[in-house]
């Protein structure tokens, strides 16, 4: 099969599909994989890499597109992107189509085969592809929270630890799954005093098990949000609905109950975000001021620590590219339901029924989309 790894156009997007390790395990297994020029530098994987272990590296990326059975991305297609899939191909890449009516559109007319990362599941109901990345991002969010707190950064001007003599910010994380608990541990690892919020009584007694009290966990009301929106110097928003868009659970007028430089970083942006006030922001211009509050809400936070969440990316993904670049998309999906809650949209057939439900498109049974050619 040939396999395309085009070069992340996102802005300040320095992630890429596939290590070099990745695509030598691919061309191992006698498919041709053809990775654009410059596609790894982002991330610290010069073209000589890739062209060490048998990759063909192309220029132009008209081509790349152009000669692929299976497209491999970090991000969702930009514009420019999605005007050179076609029908017959396969696009393998985070998608979060709920928040995006205007791509899904553009895919549905292109006719490709879309299969997102983040709506694979496996059989404990996890989401595999998916959490790498929930990991970096809960852990940078912290980092990003503590940074945007900063008087210089327009923030209250507080260190999350305090000192001897000055109490610890509380940091109030909203969800407790794979984002949420790994940005508490860098919280209470700061120093912090540290409230974790979530409506599975299950998921609050294994974290307060798990840090053994060092975390104080809530389960989540509408009291619980505005104490929280009080008290708290930092909120991250750490909510996951798979497939679906966030739900908007602090409203812009709660900002007023806020201390002002307070911040709120919202994880779920991708998802269209779990804050009313929360609009997509880039590296370049991270933040922005609401009523006094701080917004951080970068659509693709990984991507600023590409080496990492390149290699942590491709850990994930690779044994799925394997099996799609081995069986086609069609046999695997039909035997794997897991891997074939992936599936968004194929033909021009929307497939997941959370997207359809977002913007009140049909959508196609899975079944009876595979039994069409």
């Amino acid at each position: 099969m040939q396999i395309a790894v085009p070069k992340e156009i996102k802005n300040h997007e320095y992630r890429v599909a596939l290590t070099p390790a990745g695509v030598r395990e691919l061309i191992a297994q006698g498919h041709e994989v053809i990775v654009e020029s410059g596609a790894g530098e982002g991330s610290g994987y010069p073209d000589a890499e890739y062209q060490g272990v048998g990759a063909r590296l192309e220029s132009d990326v008209e081509r790349v597109f152009r000669d692929a059975e299976l497209i491999l991305k970090v991000k969702e297609p930009q514009p420019a992107e999605v005007a050179r899939l076609t029908s017959g191909q396969t696009l393998f890449t985070y998608l979060h189509l709920a928040a995006a009516r205007e791509l899904t559109e553009s895919l549905l007319e292109s006719g490709v085969t879309a299969i997102a990362y983040e709506t694979i599941t496996d059989a404990d109901g996890g989401l595999p592809l998916l959490a790498p990345m929930s990991r970096v991002a809960g852990r940078m969010a912290i980092q990003a929270g503590a940074h945007a707190l900063e008087k210089a950064q327009g923030g209250m001007g507080v260190l999350l630890p305090g000192v001897p003599g000055v109490p610890p910010a509380r940091v109030t994380v909203i969800g407790g799954g794979v984002v949420g608990e790994n940005a508490a541990r860098m919280a209470l690892g700061l120093g912090a005093e540290v409230v974790i919020l979530d409506t599975s009584l299950a998921r609050l007694e294994t974290l307060d098990h798990r840090y053994q009290g060092q975390i104080r966990t809530v389960y989540s009301t509408s009291e619980a949000l505005e104490e929280a929106v009080r008290q708290s110097a930092l909120i991250i928003g750490a909510v996951l609905v798979p497939g679906a868009a966030a739900p908007k659970l602090i409203r812009r007028e709660h900002l007023r109950k806020m201390t002002p430089g307070a911040v709120l970083v919202d994880v779920a942006i991708d998802q269209g975000g779990c804050f009313e006030t929360s609009q997509a922001t880039t590296h370049a211009e991270p933040t922005y001021v609401v009523d006094g509050i701080v917004h951080y809400c970068v659509a693709n936070m990984p991507g600023a620590v590409a080496r990492t969440s390149t290699q942590a990316l491709t850990s994930a993904t690779l044994p799925y590219i394997v099996r799609l670049a081995n069986g086609g998309y069609r046999e695997v999906l039909s035997r794997d339901s897991h891997f074939a809650a992936g599936l968004n949209v194929h033909a021009g057939q929307l497939i997941l029924p959370e997207v359809g439900e977002a913007f009140d498109m049909s959508v196609t049974a899975l079944a009876e989309a595979l039994a069409k050619e």
